[in-house]
């Protein structure tokens, strides 16, 4: 069957599509690989995107418009043309584009959102993803066809990336958005969705923030150094904490300075049951002058999957805006909205090589355990 005769002949139920669709999506070219997939590149209810040959240094972030194309855009914005073959390195400051290996042919009906991944977010590198004749960023519209593409902005490390590297997540969805405040009263009522304490429901599930140790002794967070070495984007548990990081030892609250970066976690241990998917929503800016959580995704089981279902911490990736703000324990920080896939995936998050399940106070898989009296996380 022709790409063309699967995206009229998908029929789909409303919600979230599970790993099993995704795959059955590259098989028919709806989703078209440069080349085969990586192990464990489709998650249970999303799909890593990896990174194309070439990344061309642009002027500044731009999106397309409605009459342009990116590559069209990019005549016209960029300033030079980088090779990722082998590897590059991507400097802070600068933006960067890069086509990605995987194209879209979606059916009707179907549309995507992406997202940073878990640790790209925790490093602090931007990176948002670009449709042809977009006028949202990491929004695909409903039976898009035609190239992705990753701008990419390291903000506090500079990193070494390559073709292939895997920064950024895509989720599809059949049919409009099904995440209501209702769905997550129902939710919780049948199984609490975190582990202890009131559930705060308005709008999705409030998270606040943790600023006491979560280990006697310990840290109740990190700031990001500047001016460090580069982190290899691809390399695991290869770095030393504190060459990168500081660590956070006042309780009670903190800080926050303009345009520095910090990784802290929630009080809530929360849980996605295998059935449902969840994500962090934009952060309103009323209740504090700065942004939380790049990397939004959270798959069927986060939380959940071990068994006892004691929930993980969600870590948050905390920058301030333009001035100072005093962040107080047990803020409200973030709120979680949920939404049903289309059917339960085979396996879910955890029974995977899952980096974050029963995470607590967790820099990104590239830095070494921290330890004081006990590993944190």
């Amino acid at each position: 069957m022709s790409a063309a005769s699967a995206r009229s002949a998908i029929s789909l139920p409303q919600g979230i599509l599970p790993a099993r669709v995704i795959a059955e999506f590259c098989d028919k070219g709806l989703i078209r690989l440069a080349r085969q997939l990586d192990v464990e590149q489709i998650q249970p209810a999303s799909l890593d995107l990896r990174l194309g040959q070439v990344a061309y240094r642009v002027r500044a972030s731009f999106l397309p418009g409605p009459k342009q194309t990116v590559e069209e855009k990019l005549k016209a914005v960029s300033l030079h043309r980088i090779d990722l073959s082998e590897g590059a390195v991507l400097e802070t400051g600068c933006v960067y584009i890069v086509p990605m290996m995987e194209s879209l042919s979606l059916p009707k009906g179907v549309a995507a959102a992406a997202n940073p991944k878990s640790s790209t977010g925790r490093l602090d590198i931007f990176t948002r993803v670009i449709a042809d004749h977009a006028q949202e960023f990491d929004k695909v519209p409903d039976g898009y066809e035609g190239p992705l593409y990753a701008e990419i902005s390291p903000r506090t490390f500079p990193i070494l990336a390559r073709q292939g590297s895997r920064l950024s997540q895509i989720r599809f969805r059949s049919g409009p958005s099904l995440a209501t405040d209702a769905l997550i009263h129902a939710l919780h009522a049948a199984e609490p969705l975190i582990a202890e304490g009131e559930a705060n429901i308005d709008g999705g599930l409030a998270l606040t923030v943790d600023l006491s140790p979560m280990v006697p002794g310990g840290p109740v967070g990190f700031r990001a150094k500047r001016h460090s070495a580069l982190v290899d984007v691809d390399k695991k548990g290869a770095l030393d904490v504190l060459d990168y990081w500081e660590p956070i030892w006042q309780q009670g609250s903190l800080i926050l300075d303009p345009d520095q970066f910090y990784i802290l976690a929630s009080k809530e241990a929360v849980r996605v049951p295998p059935t449902h998917a969840a994500e962090m929503v934009p952060f309103n800016p009323l209740v504090g002058e700065f942004r939380v959580h790049y990397a939004g995704f959270f798959d069927p089981g986060f939380g959940h999957s071990s068994g006892a279902g004691e929930g993980a911490r969600a870590v948050l990736e905390v920058r301030s805006h333009e001035v100072p703000f005093i962040l107080e324990d047990g803020q409200i920080i973030g709120r979680l909205v949920y939404e049903p896939l289309t059917e339960r995936p085979a396996q879910v998050y955890g029974q995977l090589a899952s980096n974050y399940q029963k995470q607590g106070l967790k820099l990104s898989k590239h830095f070494k355990p921290f330890d004081l009296g006990g590993k944190l996380g």
